[in-house]
């Protein structure tokens, strides 16, 4: 297909004019119609009946494609499968092997889309969506107790939801774009997870979606090809669904990665097994949902990747139990903060050869209260931070502070690589990316490859990759370095200031640097007072 100019698609990525253009105004489109038809539903809510219905049109589309091929070829005299008998024929049609020795769930008659939209106008459409949902779990035991319920409640309002069914049934599984992928409704389904995160508040919408652009730059900085790749706070899996898609971009195969999750809340964990089943991964997500620090559902796994957006500053993490447990192996975590808790549950569960990329506040980076700065420094001495990367603001839904990204290896002393043992790679990426609306930043594909590739350049040893440290940008510091600032891992105390002359640099760029370094400023001092108040009540005691 030729492509013509380009243009910048809501996520923040470029695509070409065309066809891919027209499959996210169509993404847009059935967002704007969906969210009109909310009516009084809270988002929290109703996030769980588009979604459900969006996964049921899904898979009876695949079950309506698989169907149609299976017919074509046995009422074919020319194919091998040719049947002549009719009877035999319509038999087959309804043989359950035939669909799941193809990986396809199978839909029960009165659970497939056609009979549910034909059903739309009617006063009963809730509890005809209620009964097919329950027919499927029944058939295939694999999403067994996983599947929306309740579309028959009195709240919820039977004409929208007739029209709600008639809008999903406009999307077209089998439709492609200019990128070769028939994935239509799963970047549907994606986009309106991200839409949904955006009508959150407080901490729900991270509960549940981490942006793209800060999935993409942890993807593709540990290029997880091949392996096990694990996500203990795996929200709705989004780090699993762009983990196959980088396997697919490189020309491997989504069973080239096994992927083990973990989530602890109920109705997120639906929605990841949902949402991975609709793009045809298979996952080990546990039975139930659980807290991954007390019950721990993959104790003996020991991943080759470990990708995850943990909450932030959780406060209420901790238990008696906790006390001498085994992952805690470079320090107690403080029962006021469970950053370090998953940083060492990280740790735990990584291979000989594993890598770990995670999201993190920024607080962990400097924090010297409560024996942190200790499990840091105990980090650097193992020899375990491979990297730090400094984010912008604003690249989350639901808070507007920046985070940090760190990447730990297990091995750094070569396996085909430049050994890293004696020093850490700080990135400082807080002036990349654009603002999509007054709230979120995104990055573009080229943001993403400034900063992947300046980590995979200090990572090479090919003399034709040589890497240099940038000013302002990217600076390779020895743990001697390290340890003279106090063990603190801010990326901009080590990367300096870009070397520009001040007319060649936008105001705004300046200012947003400035007040990046102002806040830092201010973290210190708060930091500062805390350690005051501490000496003060050990004085007083």
């Amino acid at each position: 297909m030729t492509m013509t100019t380009d243009s910048t698609t809501p996520g923040g990525q470029k695509v070409a004019r065309g066809k891919a253009a027209a499959v996210k105004s169509l993404e847009v489109r059935l967002w704007e119609t969906a969210d009109a038809l909310r009516g009084n539903q809270e988002p929290s809510e109703y996030k769980h009946v588009v979604l459900g219905l969006v996964f049921l049109k899904y898979i009876s589309d695949r079950f309506e494609h698989r169907r149609h091929e299976l017919e074509e070829a046995l009422s074919n005299p020319d194919s091998e499968d040719y049947i002549p008998n009719p009877e035999r024929r319509a038999k087959l049609l309804e043989n359950r092997d035939e669909y799941s020795g193809q990986n396809v769930f199978w839909v029960p008659e009165n659970a497939r889309w056609g009979f549910v939209q034909a059903k739309a106008k009617l006063p009963e459409i809730g509890q005809i969506i209620d009964q097919a949902m329950d027919d499927i779990e029944k058939e295939n035991p694999v999403i067994r107790g996983v599947l929306p319920r309740n579309y028959g409640r009195e709240g919820l309002d039977k004409g929208r939801l007739g029209q709600l069914v008639d809008l999903i049934g406009s999307i077209g599984f089998t439709e492609t774009d200019d990128h070769g992928s028939d994935d239509v409704l799963g970047r549907v389904y994606e986009y309106f997870l991200g839409q949904f995160a955006g009508k959150e508040t407080g901490k729900d919408a991270g509960a549940f979606y981490t942006p793209r652009s800060v999935v993409k730059v942890l993807v593709e900085m540990l290029e997880p090809y091949h392996g096990r790749v694990y996500d203990p706070a795996c929200g709705s899996g989004g780090m699993f669904v762009q983990s196959a898609e980088f396997v697919q971009a490189h020309g491997g195969k989504r069973t080239d990665i096994s992927v083990y999750g973990q989530e602890f809340t109920d109705t997120t964990w639906k929605l990841a097994k949902m949402n991975l089943a609709l793009r045809g991964i298979e996952a080990d997500l546990g039975d139930r949902s659980a807290d991954s620090f007390t019950n721990d559902v993959h104790p003996d796994l020991r991943a080759d990747f470990v990708i995850a957006n943990p909450p932030f500053n959780v406060s209420n993490w901790w238990d008696a139990k906790l006390s001498d447990d085994p992952r805690w192996k470079y320090g107690t975590p403080p029962e006021s903060n469970a950053n370090f808790a998953w940083v060492q549950h990280f740790i735990h569960h990584l291979a000989p050869n594993g890598s770990a990329g995670f999201v993190l506040a920024n607080g962990s980076l400097s924090a010297k209260t409560n024996g942190e700065d200790e499990i840091r420094k105990r980090l650097l001495e193992a020899n375990l931070v491979d990297c730090i990367v400094a984010m912008p603001d604003k690249l989350f839904f639901n808070t507007g502070i920046s985070v940090s990204l760190w990447f730990l290896s297990k091995n750094r002393h070569g396996n085909g690589q430049r050994n890293r043992a004696n020093d850490v790679l700080f990135l400082d990426a807080r002036s990349l990316g654009s603002m999509e609306s007054k709230k979120l930043r995104v990055f573009s594909d080229d943001d993403v490859a400034k900063i992947s590739s300046a980590y995979h350049r200090w990572r090479s040893i090919e003399p034709d990759v040589p890497y240099v440290d940038i000013p302002g940008f990217a600076k390779a510091a020895s743990i001697e370095e390290i340890a003279q600032a106090g063990y603190v891992l801010n990326p901009g105390r080590y990367v300096g200031t870009e070397e520009v002359l001040d007319d060649e640099e936008p105001a705004m760029v300046r200012i947003e640097k400035l007040a990046g370094h102002l806040l830092e400023e201010f973290d210190r001092n708060r930091q500062f007072e805390q350690q005051i108040i501490d000496q003060l009540k050990g004085l007083l005691k």
